[in-house]
């Protein structure tokens, strides 16, 4: 009788795998991977994607009601109860950052004096952060994220750097600093229109995970790479003290334009921003689109 070996999950990665091994080393690699997790609930566990061994941050998504005394986080039909046991696991046991995404593609969302800003800091620190003041329901428990990511698309553009100032100024346990994060398009920069412009420009984020995707005007085309190169020059230098990430769609159909096959980064869209001083690594939008496709187990030994 004839027998069958199933075939390595691995084989598709191969060739990039000793293409890799084989290359020199390339100067500004990071194998900082950055995913988003809560948008679809096929896409698995919050544990899951931290046992991938794939991501070295979690963005959660998203928190997106807020600025008139409402809060809500939307995790699209995840158990919300389960998520606190997991952060910690991913902190814990796979030295994962896990961040909470604030704003997203809804319109529930804005900020529209300064108290406003004020009252959701205050919100999110005790709800999800170091804080823990009593009458505050924290949805995962005791776990305590490790910061915020500002992903700010609807809702005005006024007064997210107060949200920023407020945040920046809180200390966890051990007066560890709240990591701040923004997700920005990447036709935002500079141009004063977006929510995170402000924000940006007080100085206090640590990363920014630029969406080269949804816009053609500055996603990456192989066949005409400098709308792509200047926007993303543009970033990198407007904001030299933070790391800049490129956010990539995880599949062909998780955006409108912007995926890059694995050998057409490694080849053309990667040499242009790993030289960078302040290049940090890459972002996927989202664990659903990855868990599918497995676009970032191939593209880790990459970034």
């Amino acid at each position: 009788m004839a027998t069958f070996r199933r075939r390595s999950s691995l084989l598709p990665i191969l060739p990039f795998l000793v293409l890799l091994l084989a290359s020199p080393a390339v100067a500004g690699k990071t194998e900082q991977l950055t995913v988003f997790w809560g948008r679809n609930k096929d896409e698995g566990s919050l544990r899951e994607a931290c046992d991938a061994d794939t991501y070295t941050t979690v963005l959660i998504s998203f928190f997106n009601v807020f600025g008139h005394g409402r809060y809500w986080i939307d995790l699209s039909g995840h158990n919300v109860s389960a998520v606190g046991g997991d952060v910690k696991h991913c902190q814990q046991a796979k030295n994962v950052t896990v961040l909470l995404s604030v704003g997203g593609d809804g319109d529930r969302y804005s900020l529209p004096t300064a108290r406003s800003a004020r009252d959701v800091a205050d919100h999110l620190w005790h709800a999800y952060l170091g804080g823990g003041r009593h009458g505050v329901f924290r949805p995962f428990g005791d776990a305590v994220l490790d910061g915020v990511d500002f992903y700010i698309d609807h809702g005005g553009s006024e007064h997210y750097d107060e949200l920023a100032r407020r945040l920046a100024g809180y200390r966890h346990r051990g007066k560890k600093a709240v990591l701040l994060t923004a997700t920005p398009r990447c036709m935002d920069g500079g141009q004063g229109t977006s929510g995170v412009d402000a924000a940006l420009a007080t100085g206090l984020f640590r990363r920014i995970h630029v969406r080269f995707y949804n816009d053609t005007m500055c996603s990456f085309n192989a066949a005409e790479k400098r709308p792509f190169y200047g926007s993303w020059l543009g970033w990198t230098e407007r904001y030299p003290q933070a790391k800049v990430y490129v956010g990539l769609p995880a599949a062909r159909d998780a955006a409108s334009d912007g995926w890059v096959d694995p050998r057409t980064l490694f080849f053309d869209a990667l040499p242009l921003v790993q030289d960078t001083a302040n290049y940090g690594g890459v972002m996927l939008w989202n664990r659903y689109y990855d868990k599918r496709d497995r676009y970032g187990l191939r593209i880790k030994l990459m970034v």
